[in-house]
């Protein structure tokens, strides 16, 4: 993973740890329903977002250097390493 990318991605991930733990202290506390889902619903949207960060640094990363190597063997398990997650993230 690039340096930057890393960073940016553990920067992203220490916010959603301090969001989680908000989200339990709501349930603790016995906040409403609906504000709890409401903070669910945003940590959702912010793993998606790392998790779209690391998919783009997979590609441009090790998919690349596949391709650039001539590997065929390297090439086919890069790919189907990514259908593979891109047809889990659909889910």
């Amino acid at each position: 993973m690039k340096t930057d990318t890393k960073q940016s991605c553990l920067k992203r991930l220490g916010r959603i740890e301090g969001q989680v733990r908000g989200v339990a202290r709501m349930v603790e506390d016995d906040r409403y329903c609906i504000d709890v889902m409401t903070q669910i619903s945003a940590i959702r949207a912010a793993l998606k977002r790392v998790e779209e960060e690391v998919l783009k640094d997979h590609v441009a990363h090790c998919v690349e250097h596949a391709i650039v190597s001539g590997k065929k063997d390297e090439q086919r398990q890069k790919i189907a390493e990514l259908m593979e997650v891109l047809g889990r993230l659909q889910n």
